[in-house]
This record gives structure tokens, sequence and C-alpha cells, in this order.
């Protein structure tokens, strides 16, 4: 059935498609009944798939990667679809348009997205807002950014004042330093600059009467010399776990034509592209650090055996986005089951 809700909805330019979409959910979802009948379909139910990971109790293993739900405009409708979690943003200080249009592009023939977003976002009060009239009991996770404008030297600032604004409102924290669509952004994934950031938020988090988990979103373009620093800086900065991967700016193996990849230039590659490299680094870190923290594993699930091989590799967690646009929110479901078999 999807498939053919799919064939009509990729006929469209993929931002526009993504910005009808969250209308039709918000409106669905206001029909009595209509989120019941979501949850009946895409929801499973069972005491089994609970996970306590960091501290915090999910339904179930699979959430909802950053980048979906941007501003927080959709994650109680989401939590309709089966998801045990939902992560928001990425989340600026201030608001920002982002990177020019177009900046979102299908690579079908690869099963895979190339994004060049730029951090699209209406800012941390227009968030903060939001989740202040939350209604579900969906896990949230709050993905943090800097803005584009605000030089790298200073970074730390906006990433305190999304831990700040955000922090009574979402359940775990995402350091976003790994997006290829911000310039130099990636420059604070290097050791030095990764060990202030992470120190002072922590600092920030054990003035709280109840702190809570700070986890790292990695690049899939990190070396093994470059991952041994991330399990270093982990045990030094006593962060709660990684998130593993974001988006690759490598483009080798695609079948896309090479002149179309090249009419799209640059921007972050997600899908089924990315799984075997996401699925070598978490079992990298689960194997090098004995287990020492928690993996959520993102990165080309587009199957129930995709995610089961991110579990067998060392992932606590996992994560859909683009596999969720390409096969549908059943997804979700199918995984579930599959784990229920292990």
């Amino acid at each position: 059935m999807y498939k053919i809700v799919r064939f009509f909805l990729f006929l469209f330019k993929p931002e526009f498609i993504h910005h009808i979409s969250f209308i039709l959910i918000k409106s669905g979802a206001i029909i009595p009944g209509k989120m019941w009948s979501w949850r009946l379909l895409f929801k499973l139910r069972d005491t089994r798939l609970k996970r306590e990971v960091f501290g915090i109790k999910f339904d179930n293993p699979v959430g909802l990667a950053a980048g979906f739900d941007k501003d927080a405009k959709l994650f109680d409708e989401l939590a309709s679809f089966g998801f045990g979690f939902v992560e928001i943003g990425t989340v600026t200080p201030l608001p920002q348009d982002g990177n020019p249009k177009p900046r979102l592009f299908r690579l079908k023939e690869d099963n895979a997205i190339i994004n060049r977003m730029g951090f699209n976002n209406e800012g941390i009060e227009a968030t903060v807002a939001r989740l202040r009239r939350k209604k579900s009991n969906i896990i949230i996770g709050g993905n943090i950014g800097k803005n584009k404008v605000t030089p790298n030297e200073r970074a730390v600032n906006d990433y305190e004042m999304c831990f700040e604004k955000l922090f009574p409102y979402v359940d775990y924290f995402a350091v976003n330093v790994s997006s290829p669509n911000t310039p130099g952004l990636r420059e604070l994934q290097e050791k030095e600059p990764l060990t202030s950031l992470l120190k002072r938020l922590q600092e920030l988090n054990s003035q709280k009467d109840k702190r809570k988990p700070i986890l790292l979103k990695i690049a899939p373009d990190l070396t093994n010399k470059q991952l041994d620093d991330i399990i270093l800086i982990v045990s030094e900065t006593n962060i709660d776990g990684v998130i593993a991967t974001n988006t690759t700016i490598d483009r080798s193996g695609l079948k896309t034509t090479k002149i179309r990849l090249e009419s799209i230039g640059n921007g972050g590659l997600s899908g089924k592209p990315v799984k075997e490299r996401s699925t070598e680094m978490i079992k990298y870190l689960s194997e090098k650090s004995n287990k020492a923290f928690p993996i959520i594993g993102v990165g080309g699930i587009h199957s129930a055996e995709d995610a089961i091989e991110k579990l067998e590799a060392g992932a606590a967690l996992l994560q859909v986005y683009t596999g969720f646009i390409y096969e549908g929110p059943a997804l979700v479901k199918r995984i579930n089951k599959a784990i229920l078999k292990r």
C-alpha cells in the first residue's frame, strides 16, 4: 500500500512533500479516532520491547532521528506511529532560514537522500513554546547546534543557550557537531574543542537538581583514529553515549550517475549507502570501548534485518529517518516484531 502512496509522493519535490506531509498528519490528527487508528496500525505494545538506557525507560528501542521534526511541530502525532522516542531539531538559538533551495534531493536508485538544509529552524524560543504544550508521554530528545553566523570560537555559547532553554522540556540531549551543511561545524569534532564543549555542558548539567543524559552525534566520515579519540573524550567528559551516525559526504559506490551527483552538489548523504559504514562504526566503538557507553544506531535502516544488524553490532537503541520516508511508518512495527523474535 505504501509503495503506491510513495509513488505519488515522489512525483513532487522532497521539501514540498515534507511540508505537505506535516499538514496532512496534523489535520488527520484532529479527526476523532484517527490517532487511535494510527496506533492500532503502527504501534506494537509488548513489555519485552521496553528498554532502560542512560536512565531513561523507553517503550521500545526504535526512535525517529533528528531532522524530520526540526521545530517540534509533530512529536505528539508521531508518537502514534509506534516510535519509542522522537528526537527534535537540530535547534539553534536564533531562527535561521538555512541554505538556499533546492537543498533536498532523492537518489531513488540508491534509496538515499542528499540534504544541505543547513540547520533551518525557527529558533529555540519557538521550539520551547511548542514543547510546553506536549500532550503525549513520548520520550523527546533535543538535538542542539550552533547558528551559522556564530564563529566556532563562540560556538559553546550557542550550545549552552539551547541546553538551558530546552532542559525542562526534553529527556536527553544530542550534541550535533557532525552536520556537513554548516560551514566549519565539523571542526568542532576535533579533540580539543569537542572536549571543551562537552565539559562545559556537563558543568551546566551537574548544577541541575537532576541531570539529563548528553549524547554526541558523530559523522560516518571519521577515521578509526578519530573514533579512538571519541572513546577517550566520552570517558574524559563522562557524557552518556554516542549517536552513530550522521550523514556522509562520501559518494563512492552510488548507482546514481556522476552527472546527477554533480548537478546536486554538496550535502550530506543518508539512507542505504550509509548502512555499512554506520554499522562498522557502531561495532568498532562498542568493541574498542568494551561497551563502556550506550550507542544509538542510525544510518541506512530500511528493513528489520538492517535494524537487527545494528543491534548485533552493539547499538542499544535505533533511529530511522530516510528509511521511514522510503519504507513508510509500518517499518517501525516490522523492526519491533523482528526484535521480539531475536
